[in-house]
């Protein structure tokens, strides 16, 4: 028997974080024709910057890698919340859109962006893979390092 996205997140240690209120007019996701357009989220812990800085200068690649990750820790609470807290309801992730603010000659994008890929594979399993784009940018919102939006699909009937 499989486990289900939430005993895996037991598994790894991991708990869904407390979701802050998105700054500005838009939501934190947009249920549409059984997709999930989860809006950009941040390394928070709690509501809380946890990463802050340009990779490649005030970050390391590899402390953009788990702020990647706990972005997308993000996302998976976005995702709870719009399949009232059954994440079996996501049949997959289709897209992550990934965003690094950095320097700019750091050409190691995709590998923090791996951090958000990563955390969804090991999250969901195989319906965790998906298309995706990693673009270094010269700024991100509130100085953090990394951002990652997601587009899923939900199950049948969902």
């Amino acid at each position: 028997m499989s486990q289900t996205p939430e005993e895996r997140l037991e598994v790894l240690g991991l708990s869904l974080p407390r979701l802050s209120k998105p700054a500005g007019n838009l939501l934190g996701y947009k249920v549409d024709y059984g997709q999930v357009y989860v809006s950009g989220q941040l390394p928070l812990d709690d509501g809380e910057i946890k990463y802050l800085g340009k990779v490649g200068q005030a970050v390391s690649r590899e402390d953009a890698y788990e702020a990647a990750r706990l972005a997308a820790l993000n996302v998976v609470g976005q995702l709870s919340l719009a399949t009232g807290g059954d994440l079996s309801k996501v049949a997959e992730i289709v897209k992550v859109s990934g965003f690094v603010n950095c320097v700019p000659d750091f050409i190691d994008i995709p590998f923090v962006i791996n951090g958000a890929s990563d955390l969804f594979v090991s999250v969901f399993g195989e319906r965790g893979t998906h298309a995706r784009f990693a673009i270094g940018t010269a700024s991100l919102p509130r100085g953090v390092p990394v951002e990652i939006g997601v587009v899923a699909r939900l199950r049948d009937g969902v």
